[in-house]
């Protein structure tokens, strides 16, 4: 089992999230919140306030990404064999609607392989509290072994 998901199921959410963020400081820029973390499956909440406000007073696109990238890199991490590293290396997004409510930023991986190395994409939906998708991406990460 990889360590950050051992950590995971060691600690509470609020717990676990401020430990990644004070691991990864620009992700606390967002002040998200894990909902749930497991192999092919992340998600966080992304709270609507001021501090990742746009000059229009919605969520910032970047915040967005900033969100995605957090959920699709730790679902990575927990998800690929122990022996693989990973890192993001391409980001493709899409803003559906405008972003005027909390935000919910879930990464899914049920349909990846695993095992491979090499560049995998890992999909991300942002949805505000409706259910409404507000924004999507495609994650390139390339997965290496560790001893490379």
């Amino acid at each position: 089992m990889s360590q950050i998901l051992e950590l995971y199921k060691s600690t509470d959410n609020e717990t676990f999230t401020r430990l990644i963020t004070e691991a990864a400081p620009y992700f606390n820029t967002i002040d998200p919140m894990f909902v749930d973390l497991k192999p092919g499956y992340a998600e966080v909440k992304l709270p609507n306030t001021r501090s990742v406000h746009n000059h229009l007073g919605t969520v910032h696109a970047i915040a967005m990404c900033n969100a995605a990238e957090l959920v699709a890199g730790m679902m990575t991490d927990v998800s690929i064999p122990e022996t693989n590293r990973w890192i993001p290396i391409e980001m493709t997004v899409k803003y559906h609607a405008k972003a005027k409510t909390d935000l919910r930023a879930v990464a899914y991986g049920d349909d990846i392989d695993w095992a491979v190395t090499g560049e995998i994409r890992v999909p991300v939906s942002i949805y505000n509290t409706e259910e409404k998708e507000v924004f999507s991406a495609l994650i390139t990460m390339k997965i290496s072994p560790k001893n490379q």
